[in-house]
This record gives structure tokens, C-alpha cells and sequence, in this order.
């Protein structure tokens, strides 16, 4: 696939550490992860991979794998402590210094704005739920697009469904468990992107400007059943819907609406914030791990699945190599989606990892990895205009709940390569 990028992908809450240094503040998921009971082992961001300290030994990892971008995320509250007013230059100068390293290296810096980690300060003023947090996002995202003029590409958002998620039901940081609060911060969210892609068009920064939105396939267990196939339509308006529609079409999507109104949820929006939200982008940032399989009457559709010879790994995860040609598919065919798309996430994770001579053996994770290479090929056969692709993760990190305990990475947290790396590596070499 020519000029296609290969790269890796981290963020800055699940590697950096050092929560407290060089004058940074707490963000919510450093409060988060100190409360009793939220993180699997009572993990913390703390340490995480130490990356804030061994930066450098990460762009070594990076150049010696072979790839041409690097994706990694920047910390808001490690460039603004309060979240907004006075600039913390030594956060700053961190982020400064890494994007001219990787350049240096060859490395296209592939920036996220916001991967999850709101400055706990401004979760004080209200967080998500306050409809100022728009403009405070737009003048943090306008601040490093005239710092960082030599990034690649900068996402607005990762994932903007986790904000929900810790709204909605108590999940993630925050852990509110309102589905109105959910929704009202989605809105927020979404206007914040808007704003933030505005602020980038003047800025004159000559990278280009996306957001990262996750698909997870919700496909009916009985695919003849009405209320299966219903289900599954109404839980992707929900999930995935619930951005690609505003963002691509302008508008909410009407099994949206009508689910706001039988719970008696009402957004407050302004008059024109749809237009702002639609402003156009240069590309679409696909997550993309694998699909979910839904019943209306089965509480375990995936144990169905499994009597029904579903083909699955050894860490329980459905096999489904075709994850990622069902998405662009969708996101293409159902969202009027007509930029160029990167996978910016992609990956598989596992516990208890077996070492052999000095090297983990993940050949599950190799077997994923080649699903999803074909899927790759196949949908830029058929026209997909798939441009780059992203391997989560660079490291084994903190994975949010599941603190250290499942294992994303190629290397380890203190950067031994994994099987992984190695195939890789190779796969890059070959494939360029």
C-alpha cells in the first residue's frame, strides 16, 4: 500500500506518570484512579511507563520498529493546570521537545487533544456538564496549534464516548451515573470539537485536523430475529451514531431522539451548534478493536455464539477479523463519511503473558494482527481509502479500570519487545 502510514498509539493518562511534576495538576482520572474499588488492583496513574521521565527511550522504540507516525496524546492539564488561563511552560516545552524528536527521527507526530484525562480543576467548575468547557477546550486546543506548527495531524477527540461512559454509569472518571448528565456532556463534548477545528483553521497551522471517533459493531445474535436486528440498530445510534451523525450530517439521528424523549431527556443546545459541530475535516480517526454480538433475549449473546462454533481467542474475545472492513463500510455507507480514514486504534490485549528466552510469546495477538492486516487490504481493494494504521499500543500501560492487569502492548512496561514487535517490525519492512 503506498505512502500508507504504519504507526503506533498511546496516550498521555496511560504512559506519562509524573502527575504531580514540572507544575502539572491532577486530571480526573488521577482522582479516579485513588478511589477505593474503581481500578482492578488498585492501580494508579502515578508511575504508569514512567514516559514523562524516559521519553527518549520511547522514540528509540518507536525508530527501531520501523514506523512512520506516532500517535500519543497530550496531557491538558500537564500544559494547563487549571485547565485554562496561566501556561505551564515546562509542560509545554515536554511536548515541544517531543514532537521535534520524532520529526527529527523521520516519525509523522500524530497529536490527540483530549484522551479522556480532564483537568481535574476544571471538573470542579463543572467539567463536561458546564457548555463554557466549549470554549475552554477551543482556546487549550488554539494554544497548542501555535506551539506544535510541526505536528501531522491533530484529533480533537479520542473516543468521545468514554466521557459518557463516566456521566452515564458510574464507568469511568468522573463516575456519575446519570444518563442525562451523559448525554448533556456528549453535547458539550461535541461543540468543544467545533470550536476546537475553528480555532485550528484560523490558526494558519498547516497540519491537518480530524477526531477520533470508536466503532464497535453491534450485530444482531439471531440475525432473522426483528427484535434482535432492532437492537442492534438502536444500540449503534447510540453509541457510534451518537457522534458520526452530528459531526458527518449534522444532526442527531431520529432512534436517538426518540430514545432522548421516552426518557425525558432534553439537550440544551444553541441554535446554531449543529454547524458548528459539522464543521468539515480533513480525515476520520477509526478505533476499531472488534464487533459486538447483541440478543433481545439472550443475556450472554457471546456464550450463544460460542455454541454456535464462534470462533474465539484464548482471552475470551470473539475472533472477528473483519472488524475493521465492517466499519469503514459503515461509517462510509450509514454517515456520508468522504474524508480520507486512519485505524488510530487497533489491537487486542491479554493477561499473563508467557516470557520465553527473554521474549514474550503473544502469537495470539500476531494472529489478530494479521485479521486485521487483511481486513485492510480487502477494503482498500474495494475503494476504502484507508490511509494509515495504528497498533495499540507502543507499551503495555494503564489501561483505565483494568489498571496494569491487561496487556495492550508490543513491549512491556519497562520496554522489553514482545513476539509482536518483532513481526511487526518485519511486517512494516515488507509491506511499505
Amino acid at each position: 500500500m503506498k505512502d500508507f502510514i504504519w504507526g503506533v498509539a498511546t496516550a498521555a493518562g496511560q504512559i506519562e506518570g509524573s502527575i504531580l511534576e514540572d507544575g502539572r495538576k491532577l486530571s480526573i482520572w488521577d482522582a479516579f484512579s485513588k478511589i477505593p474499588g474503581n481500578i482492578t488492583n488498585g492501580d494508579t496513574t502515578e508511575i504508569a511507563c514512567d514516559s514523562y521521565k524516559k521519553w527518549k527511550e520511547d522514540v528509540k522504540l518507536i525508530k527501531d520498529l520501523g514506523v512512520n507516525s506516532y500517535r500519543y496524546s497530550i496531557s491538558w492539564s500537564r500544559v494547563l493546570p487549571d485547565g485554562k488561563g496561566q501556561v505551564n511552560q515546562k509542560g509545554l516545552d515536554y511536548y515541544k521537545r517531543l514532537t521535534d524528536t520524532l520529526v527529527d527521527n523521520g516519525v509523522k507526530p500524530n497529536i490527540t487533544l483530549y484522551h479522556w484525562d480532564l483537568p481535574y480543576e476544571l471538573h470542579r467548575l463543572g467539567g463536561w456538564l458546564n457548555r463554557d468547557i466549549a470554549d475552554w477546550f477551543a482556546d487549550y486546543a488554539e494554544l497548542i496549534f501555535k506551539e506544535i506548527p510541526n505536528a501531522e495531524f491533530f484529533s480533537t477527540h479520542n473516543e468521545p464516548i468514554a466521557t459518557f461512559v463516566g456521566y452515564a454509569w458510574k464507568g469511568f472518571a468522573p463516575g456519575f451515573g446519570l444518563e442525562e448528565y451523559g448525554r448533556q456532556a456528549n453535547h458539550n463534548l461535541l461543540l468543544s470539537h467545533g470550536k476546537a477545528v475553528e480555532r485550528f483553521r484560523a490558526s494558519g497551522n498547516k497540519a491537518q485536523i480530524g477526531i477520533v471517533v470508536d466503532v464497535w459493531n453491534r450485530v444482531p445474535l439471531d440475525k432473522d430475529s426483528p427484535e434482535d436486528v432492532e437492537l442492534a440498530k438502536e444500540q449503534n445510534a447510540l453509541a457510534h451514531g451518537n457522534y458520526l451523525a452530528p459531526i458527518f450530517l449534522g444532526k442527531y439521528e431520529d432512534r436517538l431522539l426518540k430514545h432522548l424523549e421516552k426518557n425525558n431527556i432534553e439537550l440544551k443546545m444553541g441554535e446554531n451548534d449543529m454547524k458548528i459541530i459539522s464543521a468539515p475535516l480533513d480525515f476520520y480517526g477509526l478505533n476499531c478493536y472488534n464487533r459486538t454480538v447483541v440478543s433481545a433475549t439472550e443475556k450472554n449473546p457471546l456464550s450463544a455464539l460460542r455454541k454456535n462454533g464462534g470462533n474465539f481467542l484464548q482471552n475470551g474475545n470473539e475472533y472477528y477479523p473483519d472488524a475493521i472492513y465492517d466499519a469503514v463500510k459503515i461509517v462510509r455507507k450509514d454517515y456520508g463519511v468522504n474524508v480520507p480514514i486512519y485505524v488510530t486504534e487497533n489491537g487486542v490485549g491479554f493477561r499473563n503473558e508467557i516470557e520465553k528466552d527473554g521474549v514474550i510469546i503473544d502469537d495470539e495477538r500476531i494472529k489478530y494482527l494479521k485479521g486485521s492486516f487483511a481486513a485492510l487490504e480487502k477494503i482498500n481493494a474495494e475503494g476504502g481509502n484507508v490511509k494509515g494504521y495504528y497498533l495499540w499500543s507502543l507499551l503495555d500501560n494503564f489501561e483505565w479500570t483494568a489498571g496494569y492487569s491487561t496487556c495492550f502492548g508490543i513491549h512491556t512496561r519497562d520496554r522489553k519487545p514482545k513476539k509482536s514487535a518483532i513481526f511487526y517490525k518485519d511486517w512494516i519492512e515488507k509491506h511499505r
